[in-house]
């Protein structure tokens, strides 16, 4: 196989992506996240949770892995159908993952006798294969959309802020898995519901984890549905994915 060779640009390389190709969004519970979500046209939603049982949308349920194997090999034998696949939530996917981090530490020669909780695991080491189950198959799963929403559930932070203790909004995710997926991601947002209106804030601060690399969305705040007179509701997603 031949190498691919290697120019130095010798101008500025265009922009290539105007829209977040990962995007997290995250929220205390019973806020809208899934409703939202089901106003996005084209996008597949698997429910992790089971929590998309009152709402009317393109869904699948994934019970473990292996559902979710299942699943991504009929995207791919599909034609890869769907513009964004939505994860409900990554929270539950950083549980779903652990017997396959399992498997990797049995693999090696210390571990193949090993059949307990691979969080126990002296010094931590159990984080380090948990880490490597969760992207590899996050990783996976980016294959499967051009664009990937990944919802997640609030974690209260306590942080000192000028001497004083706050409250700071926090994705629930453990440790590095959370500084790696949040460094890794294209935006990311806090997600509150205000009267009728779901809003998402792209706004950087000291107590909330959110930021956004697209121009459209740094430093914003965007309502993202609101719910109409007659009840429905109408969503906004053209302002997060513009054409």
């Amino acid at each position: 196989m031949s190498e691919v060779e290697l120019v130095l640009p010798v101008k500025k390389v265009a922009i290539s992506r105007t829209n977040p190709k990962r995007l997290i969004i995250y929220s205390k519970p019973k806020v809208g996240k899934t409703t939202a979500l089901a106003g996005l046209e084209n996008c597949l939603l698997l429910d992790l949770e089971s929590g998309s049982d009152y709402v009317e949308a393109m869904k699948v349920k994934i019970t473990s892995l292996a559902d979710l194997r299942k699943i991504g090999t009929k995207i791919i034998e599909a034609g890869r159908p769907y513009e964004y696949i939505a994860v409900d939530t990554v929270t539950a996917l950083e549980d779903m993952v652990k017997p396959l981090a399992l498997k990797l530490y049995q693999a090696t020669p210390m571990g193949k006798m090993f059949d307990g909780d691979i969080l126990t695991l002296p010094n931590g080491a159990g984080y380090g294969y948990l880490r490597s189950a969760f992207f590899s198959v996050l990783d996976y799963i980016d294959t499967l959309a051009d664009n990937i929403i990944l919802l997640g559930h609030l974690k209260d932070r306590q942080i000192e802020i000028k001497g004083k203790e706050v409250v700071a909004a926090d994705v629930d995710l453990t440790g590095k898995i959370k500084s790696l997926i949040c460094a890794n991601a294209d935006a990311i947002a806090y997600m509150t519901r205000e009267d009728n209106q779901t809003v998402l804030n792209f706004q950087t601060s000291d107590n909330i984890i959110c930021g956004a690399r697209p121009k459209h969305l740094s430093n914003q705040q965007i309502v993202l549905s609101e719910v109409q007179e007659d009840g429905t509701v109408k969503t906004n997603w053209d302002k997060i994915y513009i054409k």
